[in-house]
């Protein structure tokens, strides 16, 4: 049984590459794109794009490996990013009842130490959770009768 290689026989980016090599030896472009081809084994879409470009000035490099070459790029998916989602609204509001709250009872009882919890937790700019709002609120009107 024979076995089948894995690379294809006939590579139709790397006879191009050569054959634009050839004819513009001092492209530095080129060079390049074919040094990136043999390490990493592909391009990308605009790379194979500015070969394209260069191959098909080159009255030498056959019309059918370039129709190859651009179906190539025709079948490269389009990558591109999208833009920043605009920012309408702030990230965190400022609860100022729960802060002026915690500030009432903080004047009446400076050591009370759950509520000193919930006044680090406004400082730090984090959203006091529904059941802590109910404590504080319980608070109050315990504490400020």
């Amino acid at each position: 049984m024979r076995k089948f290689s894995q690379k294809p026989e006939l590579d139709i980016i790397l006879d191009i590459l050569d054959t634009a090599i050839v004819y513009r030896p001092d492209s530095p472009f080129l060079q390049s794109l074919r040094m990136q081809y043999l390490e990493r084994g592909s391009l990308s879409k605009k790379q194979l794009q500015g070969l394209h470009n260069k191959a098909s000035k080159i009255n030498e490099v056959a019309t059918s490996k370039l129709a190859t070459l651009e179906a190539k790029i025709i079948k490269m998916p389009d990558r591109f990013r999208s833009d920043l989602p605009e920012i309408t609204k702030p990230l965190y509001e400022k609860d100022t009842a729960s802060e002026n709250l915690v500030e009432d009872i903080l004047a009446r009882y400076p050591q009370h130490k759950r509520v000193l919890f919930f006044k680090s937790k406004l400082a730090n700019n984090e959203i006091l959770q529904p059941a802590e709002v109910a404590e504080l609120n319980k608070f109050a009107k315990l504490l400020l009768k």
